[in-house]
């Protein structure tokens, strides 16, 4: 039989004093945590607890668990109102058994501080000895904590009820305590608590759930916004459910005001036809090139959508916009449609070379058509790359047309475009022509001779109206184009033959720029030579082969190079190819570069070389090691090579 109220006086003294205690005297649950605090030397003749949080520290502690607080303040309230004048007071504490916040009648709240059961006091069984919320925190079930069952002989008067809080992951997050006279404490009121404490845990699951539904709501929207297409999602009666920044943008709309509005009251649906049956069909479409309408203006896209489904039934659908612009700068890019060479990349000391590139540096930056003329191989396309890097339109695309490689049946889709259903086999959506594409930038027309005539009108035509038309439309599509023009093909001749068009000769020639063939440039041969040597090899993975033989040298420097620089880098390339030593010599070149005869050459190779050797001489101000550098010589065999020839 447990002891009486006055019995539980002595039977602790006793326990204090290290004697044996009568287990049916004490409840278990009670001498178990007497133990613990005689172990951990808790004084049961302190007046009240010696730790309290000072107010920054307890403001900062509250700020922490601030959540708990807002859910636990009203109930709290609630209990207090059901048990007002009956002297108790309810608190709420944290998992260390700090208190946060406490509730009740005034005279009691204020008899109570002074055992410091106020806001920061520590009330942790280590601390202030058995009672209901220590203990709590200890066994992580509900306690009820009897008068002289308290290990503090000071709070022997009062009776705890207290029980743990749990957050959604399982763990304690608080306790909930009510506290109030040994002799009007019932055992109901810890069924209270506990009562209490269910609603706190269902308040802050639904807290919790509200709070992640929240993040993911705003996780999903960050996402949305982050793409760079527009983004708008209809249910199946048209009512907008989701927009984007994107797309709010270019409907010059709001999102809030978009939300729950129907796709006709946002956009004029008489003009939006091809949008709204798209819609209707509710099927997948993928990259569908259409004129967006706006109120305000209209934007060429390219149109993706999918249906919403639940169980297999379309609710909706969700569409997505890519303006045509951006859609063709990321093809163009990825395919290729960009100029890789700069003037920097240009490799030339010739001074009629040089000259050549000075007009063209000076005419980069206008806005004028170009033609470029010289032999195949030349590097007028290099040229024309360097062009466009130097130009105002850099940032836009540089497309190149070979004229002479496209079927003549055809170039005229190719250059212009065709819309859907033109032809057998034409795309859905239809297809952008080359000079739509070079829409912002330059467009090269290389071997531009070899132009049909017909397709000469259709070129003359939009570059007089700066439009272009695709082939089975109607609408105009303006452009900002710079054409630079390439042959090698004498034009004038071919405008007196009627091969080509007078006036589209004359809209093309407002600058002309002649390149010289590599026979004309024997001054940049050998670094020509070198630079190739440098490229290939280490593309080849020939990194054995570190120079060129002077002598093969001369025969490069002789040589009248009718594929101009193309021909040099194939030969290079050969040669490669087949040198197993680390320098590429006579048995690399082909047939008819290896004959180093009189019959071949007309002259000795040592005459070449002598000629060699004198052009760098002079071309490098006689400065030894820059020749010998350049031509694949060491210093002193270059002197001996000097004095041989009497240089």
């Amino acid at each position: 039989m447990l002891a009486t109220q006055q019995d539980l006086r002595t039977i602790l003294k006793e326990f204090i004093q290290g004697r044996s205690v009568d287990k049916n005297k004490v409840r278990q649950i009670i001498l178990d945590s007497w133990t613990r605090c005689r172990e951990k030397n808790v004084d049961f003749r302190q007046e009240k607890t010696p730790i309290v949080l000072d107010g920054a520290n307890l403001e900062c502690h509250k700020v922490r668990y601030s959540r708990l607080l807002t859910v636990c303040t009203p109930i709290m309230e609630k209990i207090c109102s059901f048990l007002k004048g009956g002297g108790f007071i309810v608190a709420v504490f944290d998992t260390s058994g700090i208190l946060l916040k406490v509730i009740g009648d005034p005279e009691v709240v204020k008899y109570a501080a002074m055992v410091n059961f106020v806001e920061g006091a520590h009330w942790a069984e280590d601390v202030i000895g058995t009672n209901a919320v220590g203990t709590c925190l200890v066994r992580d079930e509900p306690m009820q904590v009897f008068g002289r069952e308290h290990y503090l002989l000071r709070l022997a008067n009062c009776t705890c009820s207290a029980a743990p809080i749990h957050g959604m992951e399982g763990k304690i997050i608080g306790v909930l305590d009510i506290t109030g006279p040994y002799d009007k404490v019932h055992s109901h009121t810890l069924g209270m608590v506990v009562t209490a404490v269910r609603d706190i845990e269902a308040q802050l699951r639904h807290i919790e759930i509200l709070h992640s539904l929240e993040l993911s709501d705003n996780y999903k929207n960050t996402i949305i916004d982050s793409i760079s297409e527009g983004l708008l999602a209809v249910d199946e009666k048209g009512l907008v459910t989701h927009v984007n920044d994107t797309a709010a943008l270019s409907t010059g709309g709001h999102k809030a005001k978009m939300v729950g509005r129907y796709l006709w009251q946002l956009i004029p649906a008489k003009k939006n036809k091809t949008l709204f049956n798209l819609l209707k069909k509710r099927e997948s479409v993928t990259d569908y090139e259409l004129n967006f309408f706006t109120n305000r203006t209209k934007i060429g896209c390219l149109y993706t959508s999918r249906p919403i489904k639940i169980e297999k039934k379309s609710v909706g659908t969700v569409m997505l916009f890519s303006k045509v612009e951006r859609a063709r700068r990321l093809v163009l890019r990825m395919s290729g449609g960009e100029a890789r060479f700069r003037f920097s990349d240009i490799i030339g000391q010739d001074p009629r070379f040089l000259e050549t590139i000075e007009v063209a540096k000076k005419s980069a930056g206008s806005q004028s058509n170009m033609l470029i003329l010289g032999e195949s191989g030349s590097g007028k396309d290099i040229l024309a790359q360097a062009i466009h890097n130097a130009s105002s339109q850099r940032s836009g695309p540089f497309i190149a047309v070979n004229c002479c490689s496209i079927p003549r049946e055809l170039i005229a889709s190719e250059m212009f475009g065709y819309a859907g259903g033109a032809f057998t086999d034409a795309s859905r959506g239809g297809k952008p022509g080359k000079l739509e594409l070079a829409d912002g930038g330059t467009l090269f027309l290389d071997e531009i001779g070899e132009m049909p005539l017909e397709l000469q009108t259709l070129l003359l035509r939009s570059l007089e109206t700066r439009t272009i038309t695709r082939l089975g439309d109607n609408a105009s599509i303006p452009i900002n184009v710079r054409i630079i023009a390439a042959t090698n093909k004498d034009l004038y001749a071919e405008v007196f033959k009627k091969n080509f068009r007078r006036d589209l000769f004359y809209r093309l020639n407002v600058i002309t720029i002649h390149m010289p063939p590599l026979r004309e440039r024997k001054g940049d041969i050998v670094p020509l030579a070198n630079h190739f040597l440098a490229l290939l090899s280490k593309t080849m993975r020939k990194n054995h082969v570190k120079r060129i033989d002077p002598k093969v040298m001369c025969i490069f420097s002789n040589y009248h190079w009718p594929g101009n620089i193309r021909e040099l880098q194939n030969v290079i390339e050969r040669a490669l190819n087949v040198c197993t030593e680390s320098a590429i010599c006579l048995d690399c070149l082909p047939p008819e570069l290896r004959n180093n005869n009189t019959s071949r050459l007309g002259k000795p190779v040592d005459y070449y070389e002598r000629e060699l050797i004198q052009t760098l001489m002079d071309k490098n101000d006689k400065n030894i090691s820059k020749v010998a550098k350049e031509i694949g010589l060491s210093r002193t065999t270059l002197y001996r090579k000097i004095v041989k020839y009497n240089l």
